[in-house]
């Protein structure tokens, strides 16, 4: 049997009969370098050299940071003061839900986390004040995936360092089209919230919105530290996450006086674990990657497709779709790894933009999140709530029309990427 075949069969496999993600890629690869008197030090290396990268350095400093700001203080008062100030307006709790997910997204780079950190504050008032459940949790769960899209991202890092592409360049793309659909979520937000007349908190009084505003400066300023560091080329985006991660637990510590040290073991436990989990996916996927460029795999793909078809907007069809399937059994990391580096001679063939096709790639990552079964922010929502992840995907399910139309949006016009990443 072709070693290709036999890395396929036994990762279906050992996905089917639910090994970790990362253990699946690993010993796949292992098997099939096997076939191709590949040594095991050879692949040990390649696992190590995978890691040595300062692009990746960032992703545990952009874990860190959205933990702390969860965790410490910084969250709670920046939704306090958000719903100090549109929570009075009809539809105004899932607009608060909305721009706390988009500020929490420019910190954290991480869908779960963002999902989780909102979710558990916003789930519970939304009920409160009259709003359905079911869409409450399809709100966060859908709102959290902008964690990925607005800058900073860790599955844009992630790109950066496959595609040898600047991030700096990934983080801009991503700015106007994570805005472009935000945007898209405020505004069925308001319409469903006037039709279904919604709940709405009482209006509060000038000075006590100024005063919670005020207190929650320190979290406002945290995006434009990360975002107006790497952009005016103060610090790299490396550099910045590890910033944001000792002004969060300033803040946190000496502000906020809301992080104790029981509570400061638990955001390191939490960072090393997601940290981890991250770190052995993209080693098993870089043999996993050895492996398919030794066989030449992607070559072959590239000079199938080049036999299959001429036009490019066929191929970026069959290429979401493939996405929106494996989004069902992957995560969004998995995903990136796996196909990118068979696309990208394909994508050089068409002539497609690969910093565009880094903001088509993580808007299908963001539907993934969502998409069952294995969809994180469905299963983040479902614990929070203690609902059926059923009744989750039932909430979600017109959030992710929405996002299918801002995936089209994207693919169709390239500028809402492009313009800011020159």
């Amino acid at each position: 049997m072709s070693p290709v075949l036999v890395l396929f069969l036994v990762f279906a496999i050992l996905c089917l009969i639910r090994v970790p993600i990362a253990v699946s890629l690993g010993l796949s690869s292992i098997v099939a370098l096997s076939m191709i008197d590949f040594t095991l030090y050879t692949v040990i290396q390649k696992m190590f050299n995978s890691l040595n990268s300062a692009t990746l350095m960032a992703i545990p400093g952009f874990v860190f940071a959205g933990i702390i700001m969860s965790k410490g203080g910084i969250s709670f008062h920046l939704i306090e003061a958000l719903k100090s100030w549109v929570g009075h307006i009809r539809g105004g709790l899932a607009v608060v839900t909305i721009l706390a997910c988009m500020i929490f997204a420019a910190i954290s780079g991480s869908s779960p986390a963002t999902a989780a950190a909102i979710g558990s504050i916003m789930i519970p008032g939304m009920v409160k004040a009259g709003y359905s459940k079911r869409y409450a949790m399809g709100l966060v769960a859908a709102a959290g995936t902008l964690g990925i899209l607005i800058p900073p991202s860790i599955p844009l890092i992630i790109y950066a360092s496959v595609a040898e592409e600047s991030v700096g360049k990934l983080f801009a793309a991503g700015i106007i089209p994570g805005l472009m659909l935000g945007g898209i979520l405020l505004v069925s937000a308001i319409v469903n919230a006037r039709i279904h007349n919604y709940g709405k908190l009482p209006k509060e009084p000038m000075d006590v919105r100024w005063k919670k505003t005020y207190k929650a400066i320190w979290g406002f300023l945290l995006p434009v530290i990360i975002l107006g560091g790497i952009y005016s080329g103060i610090v790299t985006p490396t550099e910045a996450a590890f910033v944001s991660c000792f002004y969060g637990i300033i803040v946190s510590v000496f502000i906020y006086k809301e992080m104790s040290f029981p509570k400061f073991r638990e955001v390191l436990k939490e960072s090393i674990n997601i940290t981890s989990m991250i770190f052995l996916v993209i080693a098993s996927a870089m043999i996993f990657g050895m492996f398919l460029t030794t066989e030449q795999v992607p070559q072959s793909f590239a000079a199938w497709i080049e036999e299959s078809t001429t036009n490019k907007w066929i191929f970026m069809i069959g290429v979401n779709l493939m996405f929106f399937v494996l989004g069902m059994f992957l995560e969004a990391v998995a995903i990136i790894l796996i196909t990118l580096p068979i696309l990208l001679p394909v994508l050089v063939m068409f002539d497609i933009n690969i910093i565009h096709f880094a903001i088509i790639m993580t808007i299908n990552m963001e539907l993934a999140m969502i998409t069952p079964p294995v969809g994180l922010n469905l299963f983040v929502v479902s614990g929070i709530t203690r609902e059926k992840v059923g009744e989750v995907v039932r909430g979600v399910l017109p959030f992710f029309a929405l996002m299918v139309l801002a995936l089209i949006i994207v693919v169709i016009f390239p500028q809402i990427s492009l313009f800011l990443a020159k």
